[in-house]
This record gives C-alpha cells, sequence and structure tokens, in this order.
C-alpha cells in the first residue's frame, strides 16, 4: 500500500522545495527520514539530489561543495544529526565551510516516542553549543525564511540550521 500525503502536507513540502531552488541552494545530501518524506521525494526528482547513508558522510560531502563555492544542504533527521556533530565540529565550522542543515525535528509534537525524546530536547541546544543559528521552518514563510539562511550561508559563510516540527508535513505516529 502506498502513502498518500494530504494536499497541506504536500503544499508545505513545495513551497520548502521552491524555496531551496529559486534561492540557489544545492546540491542536496539526504539520510531518509518519514518526516521529510514529503520534501525529500521532490527533491529526489532533482539530479543533484543524492540518499547519503550516514549523516557525517553527508557533512563531509558537503563540505567538498562548500570549498568549491557551492551552497550545499544536508537533510536528516535530529537523531542521525547527532551522528553528525563531530563532522560540524571537526570540520565545516572550524574551517568556516558553511552548510544549510534541515534537521527533522523526531521527539517533539506529535512524536512522543520514548526513543527520540532525549534528541528532542537536545538537538537546539547541540546547535547553539556549536553556535550554529536555528529556526523551525515553515511552508507558509519558507520563501522569506530560506533569505535569510542563504544570507548566513553565502554572504556571512557560515552554517544554518532550519528545524522540521513533524507535523510541518503532517507526519503522525
Amino acid at each position: 500500500m502506498k502513502a498518500t500525503v494530504s494536499t497541506k502536507a504536500a503544499s508545505s513540502a513545495a513551497e520548502v522545495h521552491d524555496a531551496l531552488i529559486t534561492t540557489g541552494f544545492g546540491p542536496f545530501f539526504a539520510t531518509p527520514c518519514g518526516v521529510l518524506a514529503p520534501l525529500l521525494s521532490l527533491l529526489a526528482q532533482r539530479p543533484d539530489y543524492h540518499v547519503v547513508a550516514r549523516e557525517d558522510s553527508a557533512v563531509g560531502m558537503a563540505a567538498g561543495v562548500s570549498l568549491s563555492g557551492g551552497l550545499p544542504v544536508v537533510l536528516m533527521q535530529n537523531s542521525g544529526f547527532g551522528q553528525s556533530v563531530n563532522a560540524l565540529a571537526s570540520l565545516t565550522l572550524p574551517y568556516g565551510l558553511p552548510v544549510l542543515l534541515i534537521v527533522s525535528m523526531r521527539g517533539t509534537g506529535p512524536d512522543t516516542t520514548t526513543e527520540n525524546l532525549a534528541m528532542g530536547r537536545l538537538t537546539p541546544v547541540i546547535l547553539d553549543g556549536l553556535g550554529v543559528e536555528s529556526e523551525y521552518l515553515s511552508g507558509e514563510t519558507a520563501h522569506t525564511q530560506m533569505k535569510s539562511a542563504y544570507d548566513a550561508i553565502a554572504v556571512e559563510k557560515r552554517a544554518f540550521c532550519f528545524l522540521i516540527r513533524p507535523d510541518e508535513f503532517e507526519w503522525s505516529v
């Protein structure tokens, strides 16, 4: 049975997708994530979309793109964000290799699964400790928000993170 995506979820994902593309971001390195699935399915139609097995590997690939002047995006679940912290802290941040992170926030909102609660609490705290600005992304304001992320990455040469609530694309347990 194929999962269906509601009109609201599809619309929100489409707005985020369009904002990413029109702002000039890419390529995209993603690990599978149910919360991000509506957005990932849109990005998967692009030739610059890459599924990566590990989040720290995705950060490493994005660092290479950043070195060449690109505007890479790494998409992951917050449990995988935990896996990527060392790559961020020892590669992209100290060497000024800006990357846009899009991190789904399992363990928050409608997701109260026990195994996700700790990373739900810790992800914003870790980002703050790393000095990475973050904010929750909404399809309704994605174009405006993406311009701020572009300024952080392309102009100020620093990492930026968008957090995605589980219900932004209508994910449910």
